[in-house]
């Protein structure tokens, strides 16, 4: 059995190769195979170098030394205890969370977890059997992961060499270039034009000329709630490049997702996530679509139980209730709606038209950004301000719920 394992005590295999079936002795010496101890002859190393140490970060890659850590939004339970305030008084607009929360279903099924100490499928079969039934796309094509994160990591770590390029449209979600940096990858950024709009002639001359592996989109995008067309989109998917399309907000923009699309296009993938839709942020359950010619390759690579036994339950509950998941959704899109309009009434504020569930404004008037989110954070109220200079002069609010909306009008009327 010890040779099974590689590492072995040869003194000990050679005693017991002599003794099988020969009638030899336990006492007959074991020459083959035998590993004889000799005290060093190394002269002992002076004391200036036995007191030199080993630096921990020495170990490090050298390109993760120089990385700055993502700027992650603070949970209820930090921001109550620096704010002094209890969590039901922080209103609480800078994350894009589902203020709403699970359907009842949820917190059901996790109150009857019957096997959280055994670990959970490594398939996830049962979830990605209902999100092939929810979403019309076959289950073989579905690979689910702890966030929509989690797989846009396991993408670049199965597609990009260290030194490999991305096509990353700024501003977007900011995951997309912490990740790369991660993985070792150059970023080329195409800016996006005046409205938000790709900018696809330009995109279509760096693929050219740079040789990229991957571009993320994002539709709606993350900030400014922007989509992507049909036509848009097709013409990216004309070129020589892996399109990953972020698909986490497009419940709200009256689109069909393009889910069904990586059946025809080998360099799609379309990545959707509970944390919005079914209010599951917390909980960190994602999911991908992706054309079989790649997704044999992510299911090597992935962790094998990336999806905890809750995820998984609490994500299969969610969609037991599509009525729930539709009136939450309308709910939303009536508030964001309601919320456009005040917010086009601030003197100092310009809001953008949005297909999600945040408002990006444009902070104007000679108005600080930056002072802007602070005065609202005395108050209770948090919203998102950037430090990325694409949008050092913007902020960006998501939809709550109507009392929500009405503590943040209040606020901004007391800072007018």
């Amino acid at each position: 059995m010890a040779a099974a394992f590689g590492l072995c005590n040869t003194h000990s295999i050679g005693a017991t190769e002599g003794n099988r079936g020969s009638g030899f002795s336990r006492r007959a010496p074991a020459i083959r195979g035998t590993v004889l101890s000799m005290a060093s002859t190394i002269p002992a190393q002076n004391e200036d170098t036995q007191q030199q140490k080993v630096s921990g970060d020495s170990f490090i890659r050298p390109h993760l030394r120089k990385l700055s850590p993502y700027q992650a939004i603070l949970p209820f339970e930090v921001l109550s205890t620096r704010l002094g305030r209890k969590p039901e008084e922080i209103i609480k607009l800078d994350a894009n969370e589902n203020p709403y929360g699970p359907p009842p279903e949820v917190f059901e099924a996790l109150g009857s977890l019957r096997f959280p100490y055994i670990y959970p499928d490594p398939e996830s079969r049962r979830l990605r059997a209902a999100l092939a039934e929810d979403s019309g796309l076959e289950a073989g094509h579905i690979l689910v992961g702890c966030g929509a994160d989690e797989l846009i990591d396991l993408i670049m770590r199965c597609v990009l060499d260290p030194g490999d390029k991305i096509v990353d449209c700024p501003p977007t979600f900011t995951m997309y270039e912490f990740d790369a940096a991660v993985n070792g990858a150059h970023v080329i950024k195409v800016p996006r034009i005046t409205d938000f709009g790709l900018d696809v002639e330009k995109i279509a001359n760096v693929v050219e000329s740079e040789k990229p592996k991957i571009i993320f989109l994002t539709s709606p995008n993350n900030p400014d709630g922007s989509i992507i067309s049909d036509e848009v989109l097709l013409k990216i998917l004309e070129l020589r490049i892996l399109v990953v399309l972020d698909e986490a907000y497009i419940e709200f923009s009256g689109i069909e997702s393009r889910m069904k699309w990586v059946k025809k296009y080998e360099n799609l993938i379309v990545l959707r996530t509970f944390s919005k839709r079914a209010g599951l942020a917390g909980l960190r359950v994602g999911y991908g679509a992706f054309p079989m010619s790649i997704i044999e390759y992510l299911w090597r690579a992935k962790q094998p139980y990336n999806v905890s036994v809750a995820a998984e339950v609490a994500a299969c509950a969610a969609l037991q209730n599509p009525v729930y998941l539709e009136t939450v959704k309308d709910s939303l899109l009536k508030e964001r709606d309601r919320l456009f309009g005040l917010l086009s009434q601030v003197p100092f504020l310009k809001p953008y038209p949005s297909y999600s569930n945040f408002i990006l404004c444009e902070v104007t008037s000679g108005r600080d950004a930056k002072q802007l989110k602070e005065d609202l954070v005395k108050m209770g109220v948090m919203i998102r301000h950037y430090s990325n200079k694409e949008l050092r002069g913007y902020v960006r609010v998501s939809v709550g719920k109507p009392e929500h909306t009405d503590a943040l009008m209040e606020g901004l009327r007391r800072l007018s």
